[in-house]
């Protein structure tokens, strides 16, 4: 009974895993993520921090996808806004979701997004171009702590999928002469 626990137990977590490991790197920033919150904290520092963009696309996706800027300098805790651009170069609607972090690794807890495309899935249609913009700010806390006093730049690098499409129930997905009836 004990054994059978454990097991069950040791599954759920397996099951688990991912999704509390996404949630503690949101949270602590780890491993490079950015921090979402709803606005910047109001002081801004005289100290200034290059910010570099990076834009990557998956080859499976048909978009041509790039930082209008590849780098600015900015005041920590000011509220900024850069863009990036992406077009679909497929003759179909096609939609795409952007993953993100930031390096130095160090850097993600102090890199915070107020708005971003990435939050949902983007769809373009057949040939169109769009500006994505990105709203953030650098926490002026950064040059307090030891480990990240050092850092002068920050790369914010996103890399776009094809977003996976939505399973259909099995209801659904089967004709309805096929459908059988209670």
């Amino acid at each position: 009974m004990a054994l059978s626990g454990f097991v069950a137990g040791m599954v759920g977590l397996a099951y688990a895993s991912v999704p509390l490991y996404e949630l503690f790197c949101q949270v602590t920033g780890y491993g490079g993520t950015p921090q979402v919150v709803a606005a910047a904290p109001g002081t801004v520092s005289d100290k200034k921090i290059a910010i570099r963009f990076d834009a990557n696309t998956n080859p499976k996706l048909p978009w041509k996808f790039k930082a209008t800027q590849t780098e600015m300098t900015v005041n920590v805790g000011e509220q900024t806004l850069a863009f990036y651009e992406a077009q679909n170069l497929d003759g179909e609607d096609v939609t795409g979701t952007a993953v993100f972090n930031v390096t130095p690794l160090k850097a993600g807890p102090y890199f915070s997004k107020i708005e971003c495309f990435c939050f949902t899935e983007q769809t373009l249609a057949a040939g169109q171009r769009v500006d994505m913009p990105v709203q953030f700010f650098i926490d002026p806390e950064i040059f307090t702590d030891p480990d990240t006093k050092d850092v002068t730049t920050v790369t914010l690098s996103y890399t776009f999928y094809p977003a996976e499409p939505e399973e259909k129930s099995v209801d659904a997905a089967e004709p309805d002469n096929k459908r059988k009836k209670s």
